[in-house]
């Protein structure tokens, strides 16, 4: 069941939203050569309790951090270490979401670590491209699969290919909520589109091929053939009219 929610339910996701927002902003300005994975993922905790903010991925389903940090082939729920310096060159991907008030915010971004090589740049450019490509559907009366057909058109005419094994999805009260919003398939499918549904809308794109696997650890996933893949998230509301980003700052 897909939640249409309140005015007043929609400013609390709001509220988690933005603090997702500006700690998001925070970590990408501490991303450079040397620094670890753990580094990153000790400020993103440290920042959400001043903001009196439960980081939402700690706990959940096991997963023993507050942050994902996923680094170049790395797909998705990169692990932080302190083993883990990022390198010249590197990419990263940060995935963070918190709970405040009872409602969950959830959002991703991909960060140039120094200076990165044109394809990388290129990559990124084109995921956080088609993250927009898709949210340009989020209107009344379009369907769900529209926001999936748009991704998925834009990433590959651009040589690029979509994930299929993780997707984004419905948020408010819990992190996960219905519906799954693949990053693929074709236009004109799915529920409509109605104001008050939020949707967390998260493209993760490869340089190579689609198909990725997981770690020993059970909770990395990387490309199969070992190529560059990036990701960018927003949480997005249904309004009446445009888009509403709710973590955009």
């Amino acid at each position: 069941m897909i939640v249409l929610r309140s005015q007043r339910e929609i400013e609390k996701i709001r509220k988690a939203c933005l603090i997702v927002a500006e700690i998001l902003e925070r970590l990408r300005e501490h991303v450079q050569p040397g620094i670890t994975t753990w580094d990153l993922n000790a400020l993103s905790e440290e920042l959400a309790a001043k903001q009196k903010a439960k980081p939402a991925f700690k706990g959940y389903h096991g997963y023993p951090f507050a942050l994902c940090t996923s680094v170049n082939e790395e797909v998705v729920h990169g692990m932080p270490s302190k083993h883990r310096h990022l390198k010249e060159a590197d990419i990263i991907s940060i995935d963070f979401g918190v709970m405040t008030e009872g409602y969950y915010g959830d959002a991703a971004i991909t960060v140039p670590v120094g200076k990165i090589r044109e394809e990388a740049r290129e990559l990124c450019r084109v995921t956080e491209d088609a993250l927009y490509e898709g949210i340009r559907r989020v209107l009344p009366r379009n369907r769900l699969s529209d926001i999936s057909h748009a991704i998925q058109h834009y990433v590959e005419a651009r040589g690029f290919s979509v994930v299929r094994e993780f997707v984004g999805h419905g948020i408010g009260q819990q992190l996960h909520e219905s519906p799954q919003i693949p990053n693929y398939g074709p236009a004109g499918k799915g529920v409509v589109l109605k104001p008050g549904m939020v949707f967390a809308i998260e493209p993760m794109i490869n340089q190579g091929c689609a198909e990725v696997e997981i770690l020993d650890d059970r909770w990395t996933a990387v490309t199969v053939d070992r190529k560059l893949s990036a990701h960018f998230e927003h949480t997005v509301v249904v309004t009446e009219n445009e888009p509403d980003i709710l973590t955009k700052r």
